[in-house]
Order: C-alpha cells, then structure tokens, then sequence
C-alpha cells in the first residue's frame, strides 16, 4: 500500500509538471493602429481580463492623444484638434490661452531639444511636410514644387519662435506649423509606461512603430527585440531592453515615395527643405532619465531624426548633443556604422555582420 501511494503520488507530480510546462506562457498581447501606424503592447504574468483591460486603457490614451495632436484632421467635422487650433492662431497673429497644460509642457520639451539639435528636430515646418504630401494617410509621388519649397525655408520657421507665457502660447512668425509627430509616439510610450507602472504592471513591452519602451523583465530575461533591416523584411539584429529602456529607429522605408528612381521619404532637412536621402535607417537606444528631464520615451523618437538628417562626419556630435551614446546607422551604401557603446548591446543576426565602429 506505501508503494502505491508512492507511486501515486509519483504519477500525480509528474502530471502537474507535465501540466505546467504545456500551459500557455502568461503572455497577453493586442495589436492596435494609431497615430499612423501599428501599436503593439504586451504584458507578461497577469491574469488575461486584466492585462485586456489595461491595455485597452492603454490604446484608449493613445487615442485620445492622437485626437489631439493631430496636425491635419478636425476631431470630427468643424471641430479641429487641439494642436489644429494652435496652428491656426500662429497662422493668424493671434495668441491662444488656456492651453492644457500637459501641451504647455510638450512644447516646452520640443523647444529645448529642438535647440540641443540645432534645429535638425524642427517640429515646426508643418508646412514643408505638407508640400511634399507627407500629412496623408497613403503616400504617392508629388509634383515637386522648388519654388515653394525654397520659400518655405527662406521663411524659417522654428521652435524659437513660438513664445510659451504661463497658460498663453503664440508665435512670432506666422509660417509657423507645427507637426508633432516625430515626439508624440515618444510621448505616448512614456505616459502607457507610467500608467502601467502605477498599476503595479511589472513585465511590458510597448512599441508604436518601432518605438518601443521596456517594463521589466520577461520572466528571468531581459526583453529582446529586433532590429528592422531597411531594406530586407528581416531583423538585423537584436537588443536586449533593460527596465525602463526604450529603443527607437527612424528609416526611409515606410514613409516614402519613388520618382525617378529616387526615394523621397518622410524624414525632412529643414535647411533644404527636402528628404534626408543619404541614410536609410537610424536606431538609438535610451536608459532612463532623470524625473526633471526629458523622458525616454520621447528621447528615443526624437534623437533619431537629428542624427538621419546630419551629414556623415557630423553624426557623432548630433548624437551627443541629445546625450545619445547608443546609436547605430545604416547609409545610403548600406553601410553600418556603430557608436562603441551600442557595439556592445548589439547581437548581429548574420554571422558575417560587417560595421564601422565610431569613436
């Protein structure tokens, strides 16, 4: 009868291991598409009705962000976005109050780096972006108007021109539009990180477009993500993301067109006014910042498009100046040139991974 009941008991322990190791990982993930492209977060070791709940939450800021950040379409007909209204006082002359706070600060934020970037992140040239139809949903070949473009430059907008008093924002130049969307997805994806944080989430990964931001560790490991090629469907590489950690990659890949034979992507040179077309990607890599800083999140989308933009020999200073020791470039040659800190995060795909280590 002892035998038995060892045996038993033998049969019902390895049967709950078999059990366990058959269950599905506690992975919950939903996949959801705003401010203009494909949003993913996934959440590790919650129940299912939670981690739906949350992220739905999540997905719902987001949304509500998008709404109000949008440059070009109202909320619903007749009524603009709240960026929307902005643009059209500084098209006007006129100043707008009670503004919310949280865009007070935006702007804030925007205009101090857009001055460490030395105008290179310049979320004021709306207006170039729209004459080479980047503001659409769908992108097609435009007729390029030099003339326009020229002008648009010649006009110099800049964050430096919009005046920020207490609750009241106005801008000093009228051909000032801004075009938030190379700082909003930073944004969102520290606002999901610290919404999820202060409901006790301990393991999650958010990405909006390639934008991705770290919670934790998925179960003993770090979170491992990839690294697009800009010109295969594949990753070249791999990053591990600490806690807190947001990786973020600019390319010419989605947001382009072609015309004769050349692509024109959406990552515009303010001082030419044309597309940036000497780099095909850019991915930096951010640890967290001090709590009276720049965040992340916002750093990780912002930092990438100084550094596409600025001329070869110029791109290590750009980094710099944002504070940005990890970043990695892939030309118009497709050549790889990586910073000596990333060398060491990075994990190639291709055995034979041929780069340039910058000094």
């Amino acid at each position: 009868m002892r035998k038995l009941t060892i045996i038993i008991t033998l049969v019902i322990a390895l049967a709950f291991g078999a059990y366990l190791l058959s269950r599905e990982e506690p992975l919950y993930h939903t996949q959801s598409y705003v401010f203009g492209t494909l949003v993913d977060i996934t959440i590790y070791n919650e129940d299912a009705d939670r981690a739906r709940s949350l992220s739905n939450q999540v997905l719902q800021n987001f949304q509500s962000l998008h709404n109000r950040l949008h440059a070009w379409k109202p909320i619903y007909e007749g009524k603009p976005s709240e960026l929307g209204q902005l643009n059209s006082s500084f098209e006007h002359g006129h100043k707008i109050k009670n503004i919310s706070p949280d865009l007070i600060a935006m702007l804030a934020d925007a205009k101090l780096l857009s001055a460490k970037s030395h105008g290179l992140f310049n979320p004021t040239i709306g207006h170039l972006i729209g004459a080479w139809g980047f503001q659409r949903d769908e992108f097609s070949e435009v007729t390029i108007d030099d003339k326009k473009i020229k002008a648009l430059v010649k006009s110099n907008p800049s964050m430096s021109d919009i005046v920020l008093e207490s609750n009241t924002v106005y801008s000093k130049n009228s051909t000032v539009k801004l075009d938030l969307g190379g700082y909003a997805k930073g944004y969102a994806l520290d606002l999901a990180a610290q919404y999820l944080r202060k409901q006790h989430v301990k393991s999650a990964l958010i990405n909006i477009g390639g934008n991705i931001i770290a919670i934790g560790t998925h179960g003993d490991k770090p979170w491992r993500v990839g690294i697009q090629h800009p010109r295969a469907p594949t990753a070249i590489a791999t990053i591990d993301l600490p806690d807190g950690w947001a990786v973020g990659t600019s390319g010419d890949y989605q947001r382009y067109f072609m015309q004769n034979g050349k692509r024109y992507c959406h990552i515009i040179d303010p001082r030419t006014g044309y597309p940036a077309q000497h780099t095909q990607s850019v991915t930096v890599l951010v640890p967290p910042q001090p709590a009276n800083q720049t965040q992340a999140g916002v750093l990780s989308d912002v930092a990438s498009k100084p550094i596409f933009i600025e001329l070869p020999q110029n791109r290590s200073k750009a980094a710099q100046e944002l504070g940005i020791e990890n970043f990695m470039v892939i030309d118009d040659q497709a050549n790889v040139f990586v910073s000596k800190n990333m060398v060491k995060k990075l994990n190639w795909l291709s055995t034979n991974a041929k780069f340039t280590t910058l000094q």
